[in-house]
């Protein structure tokens, strides 16, 4: 059975309605597409939504939002992106990396705002970080992924006598392969041995810390995806089964019960997502317009369960982070 999930903005009933209008979009009402790789609960659709309304953009007034999500199953994502195509939508919101590659797979003419992409320069979903150059612009994860290399220094520093470490990845999403190689020359110069696992599906997490377990890695790093993301809690209840100190690179994850996450703020970026929309829809042309790189980057260490671990973390990290969970 399709499992498609379709919903409107008005439908979906999160949008206030201010008094507030837009004198460029009076008596027209936009359409807007948004194509999410995960699910409309993944807590990264109602930023970009507040953003919106933010900038005067109400649903059932002067927008209409197209909503499909592959709820992880990126194979998906072709198909959701043709069907958003076909409604002729005045532009398309694509979060995250999965998403934006379809999108552009799907049209080079429909302005399309990309959110939390990793790496987008060198994925080819634009030319360049300052003059995007086509159709594509927006907020990016990561550029050049440095930040995963940060996430395996912050383990090693949270746990000083590491020497092996289970790095989980989903090998559908199209740069994980490339945080991998990055992965791969940090560890050299870390004095850390890699473990490397794949999960495409949920179903494949069992079989994976099984593999930890007989290898006998001591710590786990998972590659920030909308898989882990949207299964964050059976991930967490895994590392703690078999008592592996985690790094993420998004703070849900922490939240549901993993170890320590860094990395840049989704849930920022989704909001200023909003803000290319509203350029788009008034006027400006996504070649144009900078891809907008992360600024705001959070450590989160959940004390919680660094106890269950019988794990101390450093102070010179419970100093430095942004929000502790207790």
């Amino acid at each position: 059975m399709d499992r498609r999930t379709f919903i409107t903005g008005v439908a979906f009933g999160l949008f206030a309605a201010p008094e507030t209008s837009i004198a460029q979009s009076a008596g027209t009402v936009r359409r807007i597409g948004y194509l999410g790789s995960s699910s409309p609960t993944s807590g990264f659709l109602e930023p970009f939504q507040q953003g919106l309304r933010e900038l005067g953009w109400i649903a059932g007034q002067n927008i209409e939002i197209e909503y499909r999500f592959a709820e992880g199953r990126f194979e998906r994502l072709p198909a959701l992106a043709a069907e958003l195509v076909r409604l002729n939508v005045d532009v398309l919101v694509a979060q995250p990396t999965p998403s934006a590659l379809a999108a552009k797979d799907a049209t080079r003419t429909i302005p399309i705002v990309m959110i939390n992409a990793g790496d987008p320069v060198g994925l080819g979903l634009v030319a360049s970080l300052a003059r995007p150059g086509g159709n594509v612009t927006g907020t990016a994860y990561s550029v050049g992924l440095e930040t995963v290399v940060k996430d395996l220094e912050l383990l090693k520093e949270t746990i000083p006598g590491v020497r092996s470490v289970a790095v989980l990845s989903n090998p559908a999403n199209p740069s994980q392969p490339l945080a991998i190689r990055s992965l791969k020359s940090a560890a050299e110069q870390l004095g850390v041995q890699l473990l490397l696992l794949e999960a495409r599906a949920p179903g494949d997490f069992d079989g994976a810390f099984a593999e930890i377990a007989r290898e006998r890695a001591q710590a786990l790093l998972v590659v920030a995806d909308s898989l882990s993301i949207f299964h964050r809690a059976p991930l967490a209840n895994l590392a703690l089964k078999y008592r592996l100190p985690s790094m993420f690179g998004v703070t849900e994850n922490v939240i549901a019960g993993g170890l320590i996450s860094y990395g840049p703020s989704l849930s920022y970026n989704s909001r200023r997502g909003a803000a290319f929309v509203d350029k788009i829809l008034k006027g400006a042309k996504p070649a144009d317009l900078p891809v907008e790189q992360p600024t705001k980057f959070e450590l989160v260490i959940n004390l919680k369960t660094a106890r269950a671990l019988g794990l101390a973390i450093p102070q010179s990290l419970v100093l430095r982070a942004d929000e502790l969970i207790q």
